[in-house]
């Protein structure tokens, strides 16, 4: 599962549909990885820091635009996260998935995106994107020098998170044998090293505790998907 199952419910109640899964239909297992993403603009950008670009959108509300892998998507969401914690408006144009995304920020239709860390990182290194911040709750490794909204006194936090689940009759007895397994691949040398080649944390979390960062998680997600209400896809 990912962590835009929470969304989804919300979602579709707010566009007057019956929602295709309630939270409560699944038991969690296991956190597993949990990538925090980043602001980024192009280096061409005339926002060189966090400051720049939350005063533009001050000054001009509504007319900032940034790309999406779509709506009501993580990157969507982290977003409007964001612009509600700094009191701005954004203009969201949304796309189908990350990597038109990106090309449409790097092409200039856009001005801003919200990325992984690792899809940003290597057009960061290549000179094409700026980071101004990142919606984790520390600086990242692999960006040491970009700030956190948080540090900046923005209160925005978003993880695009990946976790175990199962469905909620399953019984008790096969979800230890699964949190066990997923312990034991989780916590190994070689997941560890896979993910570090893809730039991407592990975070494990075991089921109870895996369920309080779900609930406060979902909390944050449905605030802000109910902030953004009814979009009308074209």
């Amino acid at each position: 599962g990912l962590s835009s199952i929470s969304v989804f419910p919300v979602a579709d109640l707010i566009n007057g549909k019956a929602p295709a899964f309630e939270l409560k239909d699944f038991a969690p297992i296991a956190l597993v990885t949990a990538d925090p993403t980043v602001l980024v603009v192009r280096t061409d950008s005339p926002y060189r820091t966090l400051k720049d670009f939350v005063d533009a959108a001050r000054a001009r509300p509504g007319k900032i635009n940034y790309s999406s892998s779509g709506v009501y998507g993580t990157l969507h969401v982290a977003m409007e996260i964001f612009a509600n914690a700094a009191g701005i408006q954004l203009f969201h144009v949304p796309y189908q998935g990350g990597g038109p995304a990106v090309t449409a920020l790097l092409g200039g239709q856009v001005e801003a995106l919200a990325s992984g860390p690792a899809a940003a990182i290597s057009q960061i290194k290549a000179g094409k994107m700026r980071a101004l911040a990142s919606w984790s709750t520390e600086r990242l490794a692999l960006l040491p020098d970009i700030p956190t909204f948080k540090e900046l006194g923005y209160d925005a936090e978003f993880y695009i998170w990946s976790g175990i689940f199962v469905p909620a009759a399953t019984p008790p007895d096969i979800q230890l044998k699964l949190r066990h397994a997923v312990r034991d691949a989780a916590t190994s040398t070689e997941f560890k090293a896979a993910m570090e080649k893809v730039s991407t944390p592990v975070a494990y979390l075991d089921a109870p505790e895996f369920q309080k960062y779900w609930e406060r998680d979902a909390a944050r997600l449905k605030a802000a998907v109910e902030k953004i209400g009814r979009v009308e896809e074209k």
